[in-house]
């Protein structure tokens, strides 16, 4: 079986195992916890520390560009207020954020896997017997 880049990108958009399409990248009943590797298939989805860097930042720029920036033309343009402004800004930067954090970490996984595909398990290929004795 091999996975391709637009069935990476569709399973990385909809939450889902990049490797298998499996429902469960989070522990169940844990909103914020991720499972340490796919009940189905076994991809082991927590790199390395630090691997999950990449969704805060991709979380800081969803929450800045769709959430803050807008506001603040708003503001700029007249249509709010100052005081409505800054309280829009700062329950948008609180909100936004924990609303996309499952996402975030799924969108990690599909830069990772779009970046490297070859590293998915299911597109590996096997070593035949002559490939085998020569390493």
């Amino acid at each position: 079986m091999k996975v391709t880049h637009a069935q990476i990108i569709a399973r990385g958009l909809t939450n889902r195992c990049p490797n298998c399409g499996g429902h469960a990248l989070f522990k169940p009943g844990k909103v914020f916890e991720l499972a340490d590797a796919c009940p189905d298939c076994g991809l082991k989805f927590e790199k390395d520390d630090g691997f999950y860097l990449g969704a805060m930042s991709l979380n800081y720029g969803v929450t800045l560009v769709g959430c803050l920036v807008p506001v603040a033309l708003l503001w700029y343009a007249g249509v709010l207020s100052p005081r409505w402004a800054v309280g829009l800004a700062i329950g948008g930067s609180v909100v936004v954020p924990v609303l996309l954090y499952r996402s975030s970490r799924s969108w990690q996984l599909m830069l990772y896997y779009s970046f490297f595909p070859h590293h998915l398990p299911a597109n590996r290929r096997k070593l035949d017997a002559a490939e085998d004795e020569n390493v």
